[in-house]
């Protein structure tokens, strides 16, 4: 006899206690083959596929798309370890009680079970196995909900539509699926013009610009409620990767008494080094990594700005090791990615790594890791056109080094006015673990060095 099992929401690591149900990639009814991803998932630091430990019969989904479930919460039912065909396995699975633990199974349903442990990826099963099987029988896509009370009531599979897909959809890029979500766009009703019928982002944008073309239809006036509700402006709910910037940041501005320093600086040299490192081939030297150089630099001089304060043992913590972050724009929001150790890394592996992690934050396929355990952060907002910024500090780091965009302006050289590529360097600290003193020379040593890079040849 069949015995149903609850898989629930896994610990997807790094502390996250809840995640949004983005998209359901099985439904009631459907096979689904052990460590196979079941649904989509977006937490506060990435969108992830979800698999199941299990091997079996789906017999109920817990939670509609879009729908924020805590970690623990019920996702899905299966019914595993019978004999019989997929549709008598869901007939069957309501009769049943479900098992929460693999402790409860039997030897037939420990050989549906991975075993594996879902934190931070879910489990680790082989490629060849994550596959989808879809059986359409009535009885078995309905029997579920008749028999039982899951959180959110199953949605019942989907008939084909314009598109043809009968399966899974053929899309890969997180990227093209967020951009017909938030268009309002079933990919399902999308042809592919990539191989094997691959939706490309350009098939999305197409499709978009086809729904936007206005109908013709007549224009009625708003009745109270809905002129109401207009002039309450639009509501956007503060969660995922917002949310946890939104917490993040109150949460610095709360605990952390910061105060922020800045100087100009002269760039011409350090551009004329970027220019000539870069000119004698090999791999390109990324300008973000010769600031990160200095900044590790730096830090290795002024040791107290990175560090982290305890405030239960009231007590500042001075790190071994410098893991840098930097700010990252996506169509998600802002991230800070992590290079780890950067203080042993040359230009040349900080300018891939940066290349790396920039690209799959944009995508959306970086991972909780690559966005946690920073010590010092590096903010470039000169890519948006600005001079200057009091950057927020990203708690529980003590310091963030801003720097704005470099342009010519006057400036005073070897006593004779010269138009130079000037910079504007900000610091914003932790005044709880130095004092002015200190956050000064550490900024006046980064703008020596971007001023004069020579400098960073005494350090070496």
């Amino acid at each position: 006899m069949a015995q149903v099992l609850e898989f629930k929401l896994p610990d997807l690591g790094e502390g996250l206690t809840e995640a949004e149900i983005v998209r359901w990639l099985v439904a009631v009814g459907d096979v689904v083959a052990i460590d196979q991803p079941v649904v989509e998932v977006e937490t506060a630091k990435a969108m992830v596929e979800v698999p199941c430990p299990y091997g079996g019969v789906v017999t109920a989904r817990y939670g509609e798309e879009g729908t924020e479930l805590p970690v623990g919460a019920p996702l899905l039912t299966v019914a595993v370890g019978g004999t019989g065909a997929p549709e008598e396995l869901a007939e069957a699975a309501p009769e049943a009680a479900p098992t929460k633990g693999r402790g409860d199974a039997d030897a037939a349903v420990s050989s549906e079970y991975s075993g594996n442990v879902l934190v931070g990826y879910g489990t680790a099963g082989p490629a060849a196995r994550r596959r989808r099987v879809r059986h359409t029988n009535p009885a078995a896509a309905q029997a579920p909900a008749a028999a039982r009370t899951p959180v959110a009531a199953p949605a019942a599979p989907a008939a084909p539509a314009a598109g043809g897909h009968t399966g899974p959809v053929p899309v890969i890029s997180p990227l093209v699926r967020k951009l017909a979500r938030d268009g309002g766009l079933d990919l399902r009703e999308v042809r592919g013009s990539g191989p094997e019928g691959l939706i490309l982002r350009a098939d999305v944008e197409r499709a978009l610009a086809a729904l936007e073309q206005p109908a013709a239809a007549p224009v009625t006036a708003p009745s109270p409620a809905v002129a109401s509700v207009a002039t309450a402006g639009e509501r956007v709910p503060l969660r995922g990767v917002r949310g946890a910037v939104a917490d993040k940041l109150s949460r610095s501005r709360t605990e952390i008494p910061d105060a922020t320093c800045w100087v100009d600086a002269d760039a011409t040299e350090l551009m004329a080094a970027r220019t000539a490192m870069n000119a004698a081939g090999g791999p390109k030297i990324s300008l973000l990594a010769l600031l990160a150089r200095i900044c590790v630099h730096a830090l290795a001089r002024f040791p107290e700005l990175n560090s982290t304060v305890d405030t239960a043992a009231r007590e500042i913590v001075r790190l071994p090791s410098v893991h840098l972050g930097f700010a990252a724009q996506t169509p998600r929001g802002l991230v800070v990615p992590v290079v780890k150790d950067a203080g042993t890394r040359t230009a040349e592996s900080l300018t891939a790594e940066f290349a790396r992690l920039t690209e799959a934050a944009r995508q959306g396929a970086i991972t909780p890791a690559d966005l946690t355990g920073g010590t010092f952060t590096l903010n470039n907002y000169g890519v948006f056109g600005v001079d200057g910024s009091t950057p927020i500090i990203n708690h529980p780091e003590a310091a963030m080094l801003g720097v704005g965009r470099i342009i010519p302006k006057p400036w005073v050289h070897q006593g004779e006015l010269a138009v130079r590529q000037v910079v504007q360097l900000s610091l914003t600290f932790d005044h709880r673990v130095c004092d002015g003193g200190t956050a000064g020379g550490f900024l006046r040593y980064v703008a020596d060095c971007v001023e004069q890079p020579a400098v960073l040849l005494r350090t070496v």
